[in-house]
């Protein structure tokens, strides 16, 4: 191009374009250039867990040992927290380092993890019983035990220990913000268990096992108000109490036995207004002359509630089956969702050898600690039955009912588990002769006079007869002292 100009003679021209052409080749070169600046270094951001020198080193164990719990590495937070209560005793960490521990053992799950999260709670209750934190650990005791529980006819002893725990809890800790969850798991507790007692009483009944079904339905009925089946349990009851009247042939029998009867009729009226077997009570009281009790109203609330808590939360009874047998925890669908748990400890003072004895004291309704006691003046050491032999069974038998100061009496009542007598007149020849009084010893008497003889025949100076009456009392083969102290029952085979 500036050949061209030049040429053509355009000189000036040509020099002012070179000049510009020049201009710009320099500034784009000084563009080009790369500019030099100094930057100041920036401090590293910290990452989590990172720990320097200034940081107190009890504290980054605790807070390593929480993320380990968080990310389930229960082995490395438990050695971390370990470290830090053996390395640091008076650190301000220790005792939630402590806590840590057992509640890293309870969310690992296990039975024997469990067992020594109860441990480390217990431990902790003991060393530090006037934290917040105390409540927390008492609940979680009884936490770990209900997660233990299994099904009403297995072993029940996680069952008995968590109702215990939830019981001290409930009585230390009034205050705490856990009270309405350890009353709910109480409430469970208490219908495994009392739905187990049930099985076995309902077992002994349709066996007609009175007496072993009678303990079971006492404790039942006055222990557990609140069990889903206390209205029927209410209802086998009186029906041994009636079974028992009719048995009974003293007047003052009788009336004991029909007010016993009544008393558990009433309390189907009174605290269970509506249960299926409300109108059965009332007619049952009716025949007998007993006046009609009201309802509870607070009872009746209580039953509204549940029925509602039952509709809103209806069970799929196809799928119910199948699921139970696949759980190994028990089914608390059917316990009650509102109501006071029973607090009191369990008594075990309810014996089947003497809840149907003759004036035997019968359940007392109430969340206090029940009791049936044998009237009379001295305990019974031995019951025998005695019978006949006969080509048809016998389903009445007499009793005979041995003091230790060697007196006897006759109870007519005393095996009032058994139906009314009404059978073959052999077995009721059986049980007149062990029931009426003896007046002379006979050597060649049977195995029936012989006991009646031993407990009836008055003392003579004849060491023979005497000898021959006392073989059957203090023979070591054919009696047991465990049996004579416990006052059980012997059954003789015939």
């Amino acid at each position: 191009m500036f050949r061209a100009l030049i040429k053509n003679r355009h000189i000036v021209t040509a020099a002012l374009a070179l000049s510009l052409t020049g201009t710009f080749c320099a500034g784009a070169y000084a563009q080009k250039k790369p500019k030099i600046t100094k930057v100041k270094p920036q401090p590293a951001e910290k990452k989590k867990g990172d720990t320097t020198e200034s940081a107190e080193p009890d504290k980054v164990l605790y807070d390593r040992a929480m993320v380990s719990i968080k990310h389930s590495k229960y082995t490395e937070a438990r050695l971390d927290l370990q470290t830090l209560v053996n390395t640091y005793p008076d650190s301000e960490y220790l005792a939630k380092a402590k806590l840590a521990v057992a509640d890293s053992y309870y969310k690992e799950g296990g039975t024997s993890n469990f067992t020594q999260a109860i441990e480390a709670y217990k431990d902790f209750i003991v060393f530090f019983p006037f934290l917040d934190e105390a409540a927390y650990a008492q609940m979680q005791v009884g936490m770990a035990h209900y997660r233990m529980m299994e099904k009403p006819d297995r072993d029940t002893s996680h069952a008995q220990a968590a109702e215990d725990e939830f019981r001290t809890f409930l009585l230390k800790y009034p205050q705490s913000p856990f009270l309405p969850q350890a009353e709910q798991n109480l409430r469970n507790v208490q219908e495994m268990l009392a739905d187990g007692e049930y099985r076995i009483a309902r077992f002994y009944y349709l066996k007609k096992d009175y007496r072993a079904s009678a303990a079971r339905l006492v404790e039942v009925t006055g222990r557990y108000p609140l069990y889903s089946e206390s209205d029927d349990a209410l209802w086998m009851l009186g029906e041994i109490y009636t079974r028992a009247k009719q048995a009974s042939r003293n007047e003052d029998d009788k009336n004991h036995w029909a007010d016993l009867a009544a008393k558990c009729y009433d309390r189907i009226l009174r605290d269970y207004p509506l249960s299926s077997l409300a109108g059965d009570a009332k007619a049952r009281l009716t025949s007998m002359g007993m006046p009609i009790p009201a309802a509870d109203p607070g009872a009746l609330a209580r039953m509204r509630q549940q029925q509602e808590y039952v509709k809103h939360h209806h069970q799929n009874v196809l799928l119910k089956f199948p699921m139970g047998m696949l759980k190994s925890s028990p089914d608390v669908y059917a316990a009650a969702r509102t109501g006071q748990p029973n607090l009191n400890p369990p008594d075990d003072l309810v014996s089947a050898t003497e809840v149907l004895n003759q004036g035997a004291a019968g359940p007392s309704f109430t969340v206090a600690a029940v009791g049936a006691t044998a009237g009379g003046d001295s305990a019974p050491v031995d019951t025998e039955t005695v019978g006949g032999t006969s080509d048809a069974p016998a389903t009445s038998t007499g009793v005979q009912t041995i003091d230790p100061t060697g007196g006897a009496t006759a109870n007519a009542a005393a095996n009032a588990s058994l139906p009314a007598p009404t059978t073959s007149p052999a077995a009721d020849a059986t049980t007149a002769n062990s029931t009426a009084p003896i007046p002379s010893p006979d050597a060649a008497s049977t195995n029936t006079a012989q006991a009646s003889q031993t407990a009836q025949a008055p003392a003579s100076g004849n060491s023979q007869a005497d000898s021959q009456t006392a073989a059957p009392k203090n023979d070591p083969k054919t009696e047991s002292t465990s049996k004579k102290k416990k006052g059980l029952r012997k059954v003789v085979p015939w």
